[in-house]
Formats: structure tokens, C-alpha cells, sequence
């Protein structure tokens, strides 16, 4: 089965569809530096040595700097510059480029597609299924949350890329956040309602979903929402499928289809949302199985990362299984990679281990301490809370684990700690990790032993990426910066988790082929 990955970032829907089968006719991701890990693993191509235009697989769709200026390249910003001279994708052979990455911008690769018809016929040909996930900052809930912003563009780019293209299938993913509607000028604007009409607009049949990463077996609580948008004619002709729960969607699927290309006026009521949490019965089916196939027990944070504190642990089932996937060109697992740990200073480490005693107190007690660190001054612990903590070890200035001798210390340590900072926690060991962001402070250890944050490694595995999966280019980065370089823990935090897109890819395969 053919496929087309449309915002590829370093490649994690792309590596569960691989592993399923799936041939990549073309990917396309719009950061060189993301670009740089997806290269590596799926075309085993290593960016900083490729020169040469006749050996590669990766082409820019435009760059202000040349082949042997590829470092430049890849520290590039990918947007902005409307006169950038080197234009490998229009220039390029339309056989060279299937299998290939191209980098640059979807809006500039869906006006190369207008273009060229020789490239479009052979991506037309016998086309399976495009996927991606558009860049979601704009329907995140930590996003800006604005119906009006160039972010909120892309998923009717990806729409149009689907109408040149014509797949069977159209998938694509989300935050949840998209679920949440927008409320501007007292009206309330419905992102995800407003997607699934631009694919009827297309000509295809939506099926949405509200899934999470956390029930196909990925160590992570990550809540997503994914469309499958069967061509019309192919959601004709499963609409009578023996599956209870495909036929259920495409029955609903194809009557808002109707009302929308007729003309009538709908209702976000009136296309249905199919959750893993609340419809477990849709889930149960043969072709959607695959979203809810672990469900008891839940893969943990131990089961993850457990065995990375040193070589005393052993690998759990749940490492064994995401390193079984697909490694086609023979990676080595013998050296970890990406997992240098970051150096915290004292007061890091004091605030990290602080936020490890949190999660042994109640809900009450958690809440009191968490408003008493962003304003000691003016806040208060109940006795409560403070015989609590009073009972637990501390950081010393030597790195010792020691308990505090009276309440005075204890508050006189805890003011120290003082910090504005509201998302920050400590894993729980025995519960999937919260959903990776691309912010490493954002998450620490649970071990005592451990007072730090994770390594790039610690969250790919959360992630359920393989220990063989590299990844490139630059750890992290700040300021400025952040607007449009995608480091490591980024390209980590954004990816999809191979996991998920294993299962996805056996629900498209299993659409496909049933009758």
C-alpha cells in the first residue's frame, strides 16, 4: 500500500506506517532541522554530508543557500524569504522524487503540484493514503487559541493537497484541543467541525475520532484527534461493510456529506464523534480495534524508563516491543543515543526533588504548597501539610538525600524554592506519562536519586520511539529561536507516537481491505 506523509516532522506516524506495510511514495516536513532526523531514519541519508543532488533523497523546495552550504541549510528559517534561488523540487525529475523528503513550506508544494501534471500522475497513481498533523499551536489548549492565525491554515492546505492527489484515504491528526470551540465576537467557532467540512468539500467522507496514544500501548496519557476521510466512492462502496462500528460511521459520515455538498445548512451535532473513553463499544469492532487494543494495564513511566537509571534495571516488555519496530536499514541499538543528561544546578534539582515529595501528598495538600512556592510571603501551610513534608528527605547542598531537623528549616527551605511555575511535575512511575511537550523542564524524574529532567531518550521512549531512532541536529534552544528552529526534545514532543501510528495504519489497512 502506498503512502504520502504531509507534515512529517522527524517521522513517528510515518515509522508505525512503515512497520505496517506501507511504502512512502513521498514525505513532506517543513523545518530542515525535524527534516534532519526524518532523513537519517527513513532514507539513511545523514543531511550535513549530502552535496551531491544525483545521491540524495531529500530535496528543498527552495533555499536562499546552496548543496555545499547544507549546514546553513538546516539552521535555516524555512519561512520569509520570498527570493530564495535554489529550487530542487521544481528542477527535479518526477521519478527521482518518489521516496523522497522535501523540505520547505505545504503551500509552496501544493503551487508546485498545480504545475507539474507528470509529478501528480505518478503520486495519483494507485495512491493509498496521505497523513499528517498540521502544526497545532493555534488549537492547543497552551496555544493562543484564535480562530484568525496562519497556523489555523494549514489543515485546508493539507485538504487541498488531498484534492490534487486524490488518495483513497486521508488521515489526519490533532490535538484535542481542536474538540474545544473558539469563542470570538460571542460566537463560537468549531475547528475540528470546520476541518471535516473542508474534506466534504474535497470529496471525501470524514469519520472523526477521539482517541488516545495511552490505550495502543504508548507509556504516555496522549489524547488526539484523528479524521479518516474515505474518498466518496471508495465510502460508497464500504458502506455496507459486515463491520458493525464502520458501517455506523460511514451511515452517519455520508448523510452529513449529503446535507454539506447539497448545500443545507448543519449542525456540529449532526456529525458524530466517536471517543475511546465514552463509544468503547465502537472501539471494539475488527477495524477500529487497533485504538483500544491495551487497555489493562496501561504501559507506565517505569515500564518506559525504568531501566535507564543505570544497569542494575532490566528492559521491560514494553522497551522490547517498541524496539522490534521495523528497522530497515540496520541502525545499531549497541550505543544509546540522545540520552546525555542535562546538568541542573542546586536549585533545580532541590525544586526537582521537592516536586517528587509532591505527589505523596493529597490533592489539598499539593494545591496549598503549590500557591504557598509562587508567593511564600503571603502564603500559609495548613499543619497539617507541614507534619507531611516535615516527614520527608530533602536535597542538600552535597546532593544528599537529608530530613529537615524543625519547621523553621523546612520554611526556610521551602522560600528558597520559590517559583512562578505552574506546569512542572514529577513522573509518576506506576501511570503513563503525561503528554510529552517540547519544553524539557517541563517534566522531572520520580526517582530520589534522580532529581532532574529528562533526556531526549527518556522521552522517546515515552513516546514509544525505538532505541535505534536518532535523533539530530540541536538539543534545544531558546529565546528568539523558538519561533522557528525545531531541536530535538521539539521534533521528540511533537512527533506522533510510533505506537499510535502502527495502529492507525492497521485501521487504514483494514478500511481498505474490507468488504
Amino acid at each position: 500500500m502506498k503512502h504520502i506523509e504531509l507534515f512529517a516532522g522527524c517521522g513517528g506516524l510515518s515509522l508505525g506506517f512503515k512497520d505496517e506495510g506501507f511504502e512512502l511514495v513521498l514525505a513532506n516536513e517543513l523545518s530542515p532541522m525535524a527534516a534532519e532526523t526524518f532523513a537519517f531514519n527513513h532514507l539513511n541519508e545523514d543531511l550535513t554530508q549530502s552535496g551531491d543532488l544525483k545521491k540524495t533523497k531529500t530535496f528543498w523546495i527552495n533555499s536562499q543557500f546552496s548543496r555545499k552550504e547544507v549546514n546553513k541549510r538546516l539552521r535555516e528559517e524555512p519561512l520569509g524569504q520570498a527570493d530564495k534561488k535554489y529550487k530542487e523540487v521544481e528542477e527535479t525529475n518526477a521519478k527521482t522524487l518518489l521516496g523522497s523528503l522535501t523540505i520547505g513550506s505545504i503551500v509552496d508544494l501544493n503551487k508546485i503540484l498545480k504545475q507539474r501534471d507528470d509529478l501528480l500522475q505518478l503520486l495519483n497513481k494507485n495512491l493509498d493514503v496521505v497523513s499528517g498533523g498540521p502544526p497545532c499551536q493555534s488549537f492547543s489548549m497552551a496555544g493562543m487559541r484564535k480562530k484568525d492565525c496562519d497556523k489555523n491554515s494549514l489543515p485546508w492546505e493539507f485538504a487541498k493537497f488531498v484534492e490534487l492527489t486524490k488518495p483513497k484515504i486521508a488521515l489526519l491528526e490533532n490535538v484535542t484541543g481542536i474538540l474545544r470551540p473558539f469563542t470570538e465576537n460571542r460566537e463560537k467557532y468549531h475547528a475540528w467541525f470546520e476541518v471535516a467540512k473542508a474534506f466534504v468539500g474535497v470529496g471525501y467522507v470524514p469519520i472523526c475520532l477521539h482517541i488516545n496514544a495511552k490505550y495502543v500501548g504508548a507509556a504516555q496519557n496522549r489524547p488526539r484527534f484523528v479524521m479518516i476521510a474515505l474518498r466518496y466512492d471508495v465510502a460508497v462502496s464500504k458502506a455496507n461493510a459486515n463491520d458493525s462500528s464502520l458501517k455506523k460511521a460511514l451511515t452517519h459520515g455520508l448523510a452529513f456529506y449529503a446535507k454539506v455538498t447539497n448545500g443545507l445548512k448543519v449542525k456540529v451535532t449532526e456529525l458524530s464523534l466517536y471517543d475511546v473513553e465514552n463509544d468503547t463499544d465502537f472501539f471494539k469492532g475488527n477495524v477500529f480495534a487497533p485504538l483500544y487494543s491495551k487497555c489493562d494495564p496501561l504501559s507506565s513511566a517505569k515500564d518506559a524508563i525504568g531501566d535507564l537509571r543505570g544497569k542494575r534495571f532490566n528492559e521491560s516488555s514494553y522497551v522490547q516491543e517498541i524496539n522490534s519496530l521495523k528497522n530497515e536499514h540496520g541502525h545499531s541499538v549497541n550505543k544509546l543515543k540522545n540520552h546525555e543528561l542535562r546538568s541542573n544546578n542546586f536549585l533545580v534539582q532541590s525544586r526537582f526533588r521537592l516536586y517528587q515529595i509532591m505527589n505523596t501528598l493529597d490533592k489539598k495538600q499539593r494545591r496549598e504548597l503549590t500557591i504557598f512556592l509562587k508567593d511564600p510571603e503571603s502564603g500559609s501551610l495548613s499543619t497539617e501539610t507541614k507534619n507531611s513534608l516535615l516527614k520527608q528527605k530533602y536535597l542538600d547542598p552535597l546532593g544528599q538525600l537529608t530530613e529537615l531537623e524543625s519547621l523553621k528549616d523546612l520554611l526556610s527551605y521551602l522560600k528558597k524554592l520559590k517559583t512562578k511555575k505552574q506546569t512542572q511535575k514529577a513522573l509518576l512511575p506506576d501511570l503513563p506519562a503525561p503528554a510529552a511537550l517540547s519544553i524539557p523542564d517541563d517534566a522531572c524524574h520520580w526517582d530520589e536519586n534522580h532529581p532532574r529532567t529528562l533526556s531526549v531518550r527518556e522521552m522517546a521512549r515515552i513516546q514509544s520511539f525505538p532505541d535505534w531512532f536518532e535523533f539530530k541536529s540541536k538539543v534545544t534552544t531558546g529565546g528568539k529561536m523558538r519561533r522557528f528552529e525545531v531541536p530535538q526534545y521539539t521534533q521528540v514532543g511533537n512527533a506522533v507516537p510510533p505506537l499510535l501510528g502502527k495502529a492507525l495504519a492497521k485501521c487504514v489497512k483494514s478500511i481498505l481491505t474490507h468488504s
